[in-house]
Order: structure tokens, then sequence, then C-alpha cells
């Protein structure tokens, strides 16, 4: 698991006002490739006011049984900072290599329990 260091500002109930549940599925055979580009792209949240809280992979990651490879839950401040993360130049750069690493994407907006 690693986390990124950076407080989102919290919503008017103390809570992040997003945060996102990502499901990542890797292209075959690209499960080392999927990591290292979400290494590098994970790193840009704080950039924007954000945090990853938590990032995980499955123990069987490449197994056929249709599991996400890795699940990551990412805090952003707001909606404007998320799309500022997503249009960031220096992740823009990397989508020829997102397109080789990842099969599938899902994005759950998600919020924590008490």
């Amino acid at each position: 698991m690693s986390a990124v260091a950076g407080e989102p500002r919290p919503a008017s109930d103390g809570q992040p006002a997003v945060t996102l549940c990502v499901l990542l599925w890797a292209a075959e055979g690209e499960v080392d490739l999927l990591t290292s580009y979400e290494s590098e792209v994970l790193a840009l949240v704080p950039r924007h006011g954000g945090r990853v809280v938590s990032r995980v992979r499955a123990l069987d990651a490449g197994a056929a049984d249709g599991g996400p490879t890795e699940v990551q839950v990412i805090e952003m401040p707001d909606d404007a900072a998320l799309s500022a993360y997503m249009a960031d130049p220096d992740r823009t750069a990397r989508l020829d290599v997102r397109d080789r690493a990842i099969a599938r994407t899902q994005i759950v907006r998600v919020a924590p329990l008490p």
C-alpha cells in the first residue's frame, strides 16, 4: 500500500467533497506497467489538493477471475480539483502508457461510513 501526502479541503460536513474508489484491470501481461503508470500519475494528486487514501493490488493480480488488478481510494477537495488532476499535462502526457497498461477502469463515488 502506498499513501501520497496532501490533505484535501473538507466539505461543510467535515468530509472530503469528492471520494473515489477506482478499480483498475491491467491489460493482459501488463500488471507491472499498470503499477508503474499509476505510481507516476498518483504522485500528481497532491498537486491538486488531494490525497491517495489507499492503494492495493489483488493477491492474484492478472488472474482470469475477472476481478480488478488494483483498487485505490482517492480524496479530492472538489470536482474542480478532480477535473484539474484529470487534465494535468503531466498526466495527459502519459495517456499512451495508460492505453497500453489498463484494459478497464471503473470509478465509483463513495462516502466514508461512520
